[in-house]
């Protein structure tokens, strides 16, 4: 497990949390995707602040359950939620659906400690956006590879991947000595 930054936990969300949570996910969206993003259509994803927070409240209490990263003097500060793959052919896998952190966390160790909370050494597909080079470097770190699935992302006018990995196993090895 990979260590925190100083003054950060992880934590499940609960309904307390839909508003924040909601903040969190359109401030994250607005920093991650804006070099990438069409401008209108992100403004535009992002703009209704009620219906980000319906949504967090209806997947809070439907599931699966997500992992919250709190900073003691910031509050939220990155998120994570995995669940079964959306996608037929990959049914035997988990999906990351949702792994955002705060611009000012980017390079702390937080993304990486999220993604083992969430996910750990299951096997896992996730969506990233063809164009968003860092994303897809930490995913390659972590044992994602492209499986050539490419589709348009209509909501923010750009093209995303998907990325597999199979669970990554533990060696042991045992001496007669």
């Amino acid at each position: 497990m990979t260590a925190l930054p100083p003054g950060v936990r992880i934590r499940p969300a609960t309904q307390a949390d839909a508003a924040a949570g909601a903040a969190l996910h359109r401030a994250c969206w607005q920093e991650a995707y804006a070099p990438y993003a069409d401008p209108g259509r992100l403004t535009e994803a992002t703009a209704d602040e009620a219906d980000w927070e319906s949504r967090w409240r209806q997947q809070l209490a439907a599931g699966p359950p997500r992992q919250l990263a709190v900073h003691e003097g910031h509050g939220l500060v990155g998120f994570g939620v995995t669940g079964p793959c959306r996608d037929p052919d990959l049914a035997h896998a988990d999906e990351l659906y949702a792994l955002y952190v705060r611009q000012a966390w980017w390079g702390s160790g937080l993304g990486q400690a999220l993604l083992d909370a969430v996910l750990g050494a299951n096997a896992c597909s996730l969506w990233v956006l063809e164009d968003n080079a860092r994303a897809r470097r930490f995913y390659e770190r972590n044992g994602f590879v492209t499986d050539g699935s490419r589709e348009l992302y209509e909501r923010l006018g750009t093209w995303e991947v998907r990325l597999v990995r199979s669970a990554l196993s533990t060696v042991v090895l045992f001496s007669n000595s």
